[in-house]
């Protein structure tokens, strides 16, 4: 019987003994990309700039109003289309991404000498494709849409 999940090695990171940041391996285009996993944030987020290293000619068109979150309030933000980006043999097509400033986020990453992220994912597509993350196995399980 074909297995109906996909099923993604975890890294836990340990942010300075009070907790854990989890980050997962992807693709973004072709390039190697890591996510960190946001339970807490509705939608998958993306810094411009770093996402621009990812993508040519990249299209932002700017989204009415401000957004909450990500360890600051009222921010702006800009929507643009991922082509193409997996996470493990999930390929995901033509996404909508929110584009939004993660300076914060990098700054402190570096200050814990924990690695750069590439974007956030989010409970939009932890919902889309049922997300079920396993911490005694580290796994991320993904359910494909068919």
């Amino acid at each position: 019987m074909m297995r109906r999940y996909i099923e993604v090695p975890l890294q836990l990171l340990d942010i300075e003994g009070e907790g854990f940041h989890i980050m997962v391996q992807g693709r973004i285009h072709g390039k190697e990309a890591l996510f960190l996993i946001d339970t807490g944030a509705s939608r998958s987020v993306f810094d411009p700039k770093t996402i621009s290293s990812f993508i040519d000619d990249i299209q932002f068109e700017k989204k009415e109003g401000m957004t909450a979150g990500v360890g600051s309030s009222d921010l702006e933000s800009s929507t643009f289309v991922i082509d193409r980006f997996s996470i493990g043999d999930l390929e995901i097509t033509d996404y909508e991404a929110v584009a939004l400033d993660l300076e914060n986020i990098h700054e402190m990453y570096a200050k814990l000498s924990l690695p750069h992220i590439d974007g956030i994912m989010g409970g939009d597509l932890l919902r889309r494709y049922k997300a079920v993350i396993n911490y005694r196995c580290k796994k991320l399980r993904l359910t494909p849409i068919l």
